[in-house]
């Protein structure tokens, strides 16, 4: 959602993440976006009929809720790489947890990691100093370049493109636990980045300037 009026803060924040993105690949500080997203667990209450030749496995319309889950989405637009997490909650010490990876696990060799997320109240710096010991925290911190999307402006952070994908090719049907989502979950990375599929995005601050004129403060010319 793009708020309706003018908005000096939205404008600058949107313009500083469409720079970010027109940043050549450098290995050395990979652009990462993080988004997350929730998923209701759905387990089946009656035996499902198998796939035939000519028809499709076929399931009850009666389920029963089998609790919830997060997932945590990870992507590197110019690496072609992402990857989903599950996790049970999405409090501050999952998304601390997670960041960790990101730093220790996923990109050890990179010089800082260029994060690009939402303004969410788990995602802050504050979140690692709650979650572990000083010291640890100000490592993870200092190895991380971080860029905020704007408020109303979700549709900025490419990790919100690549949950929709996820949310297409992998939650089109009922995931009963939570050993199945996170299952389904590292398939569907691991095939997607052996496949190098890449989003291409072309939107830019000079686009922004014309197609998003509303959205800046009006100066009076004399």
């Amino acid at each position: 959602m793009i708020p309706p009026e003018a908005n000096g803060e939205f404008v600058a924040a949107m313009e500083d993440v469409l720079e970010v993105y027109k940043r050549p690949y450098d290995p050395r500080r990979p652009v990462v976006c993080m988004d997350e997203q929730p998923t209701q667990l759905v387990k089946e209450t009656r035996v499902s009929l198998p796939a035939e030749p000519g028809s499709p496995e076929k399931h009850d319309y009666e389920y029963a809720r089998n609790g919830t889950a997060n997932n945590f989405m990870f992507a590197e637009p110019l690496g072609d790489w992402r990857r989903v997490s599950i996790r049970e909650q999405k409090t501050k010490r999952d998304w601390a947890e997670e960041i960790r990876g990101l730093v220790d696990a996923d990109f050890p060799e990179a010089e800082k990691i260029v994060l690009v997320m939402d303004n969410l109240n788990t995602h802050t710096p504050g979140a690692l100093y709650e979650t572990f010991p000083p010291a640890e925290a100000r490592r993870i911190l200092e190895r991380l370049e971080i860029h905020h999307t704007p408020k109303h402006g979700s549709w900025l952070n490419i990790a919100e493109i690549e949950l929709s994908v996820f949310t297409r090719q992998c939650l089109d049907r009922r995931m009963p636990d939570m050993a199945t989502l996170k299952s389904e979950a590292a398939a569907w990375s691991r095939d997607r980045n052996a496949a190098e599929k890449r989003v291409q995005w072309q939107f830019t601050t000079e686009e922004a300037r014309i197609k998003l004129k509303r959205l800046y403060p009006q100066f009076l010319t004399c």
